[in-house]
């Protein structure tokens, strides 16, 4: 796993994932703060793991998906939403992206994050 992206618009949660994800061993983690800027930064850069927050402002997590579908951006990274969101329309509704590998729960914890890297190996 070489690059990953925090779409994030809480501070607290991209610090602490960003201290998991080091801890794993994970050193090239990148944090935008909604949806417009993680678009933006998929037009240069294409990282291998995107975890996806719903809830945010200026644009939220299914409307960035829906404009990274419609432009084609960075097909290959894998899409972990990452959410507080425990709604059942929310879990039917990613199940529509087959873009998103998964769906957890906040917060990112080692034990999620070993899971997601058994996953890649």
């Amino acid at each position: 796993m070489n690059k990953i992206l925090l779409v994030e618009d809480n501070e607290t949660t991209n610090f602490i994932s960003k201290i998991l994800l080091k801890n794993a061993g994970i050193e090239n983690v990148d944090e935008v703060h909604n949806g417009v800027e993680a678009c933006e930064y998929l037009k240069s850069t294409c990282p291998d793991i995107i975890f996806l927050d719903l809830n945010m402002p200026i644009m939220d997590g299914w409307e960035f998906l829906d404009e990274k579908e419609s432009k084609a951006l960075c097909n290959d990274a894998k899409i972990y939403l990452l959410t507080s969101s425990l709604h059942p329309n929310d879990k039917r509704k990613a199940q529509n992206y087959s873009c998103i590998t998964s769906y957890i729960e906040k917060p990112l914890t080692k034990e999620k994050i070993a899971d997601i890297m058994n996953e890649m190996a």
